[in-house]
């Protein structure tokens, strides 16, 4: 009982955070910056995702460079887990987007089995697929982690201005991202494993 009430608080709280995030980017919504986040934003979606990891392939296969070749192949493998995962809590969770809410009762999240656009913010996709993608890259590429990160990490956050998602949606992406990311590097090192053993036999 006492948890129960206190996951309603925590609830409560939240969706207050994402009613003032919804609030204050209102009146910014049809400013020439905020339409300039709609360009840079188009990179987290799932077409440009999905060229940019084969793109990386390709280069690294013509340049005969394998560490690319690797980091396109777990850009895209990482992108369509988390992919996956967004897929299937967007068709359980009904929740609509700030941009078509009209009042606090669009903006809680709740089950249901809708698939039209506008009544599935819950959770954000381009978050998901830009982070796994962007972490996915930064181990074979550690290096430029940062850098690869601190661009999806911009992606995702752009959608709280655009009013596409609130600022939950947001966390909940970044969250599937990573977490299918670090799935598909365990099964990696795994298959990598097999792999040594093999040729250690052979």
């Amino acid at each position: 009982m006492i948890l129960d009430k206190q996951l309603r608080t925590a609830g409560e709280r939240l969706l207050d955070i994402d009613d003032k995030a919804h609030k204050l980017s209102a009146p910014y919504a049809d400013t020439l910056p905020v339409k300039a986040l709609d360009v840079v934003s188009k990179l987290g979606d799932q077409p440009e995702l999905r060229t940019i990891s084969a793109v990386v392939i390709a280069i690294g296969t013509f340049a005969g460079n394998d560490r690319l070749v690797r980091a396109g192949a777990r850009m895209m493998i990482a992108h369509e887990a988390a992919t996956a995962v967004k897929d299937v809590t967007k068709v359980e969770v009904d929740r609509t987007r700030p941009r078509s809410a009209s009042g606090r009762k669009d903006k809680k999240p709740k089950p249901g089995n809708h698939t039209a656009k506008e009544k599935t913010s819950f959770p954000s996709g381009h978050s998901a697929g830009a982070i796994a993608a962007a972490r996915a890259f930064s181990r074979q590429f550690p290096e430029y982690g940062s850098a690869a990160l601190g661009a999806a990490a911009f992606i995702a956050l752009s959608q709280i201005p655009r009013r596409a998602h609130y600022p939950t949606d947001v966390a909940a992406g970044i969250a599937i991202g990573l977490a299918a990311e670090k799935a598909v590097d365990l099964a990696w090192e795994v298959a990598r494993m097999d792999e040594r053993g093999q040729s250690n036999r052979h």
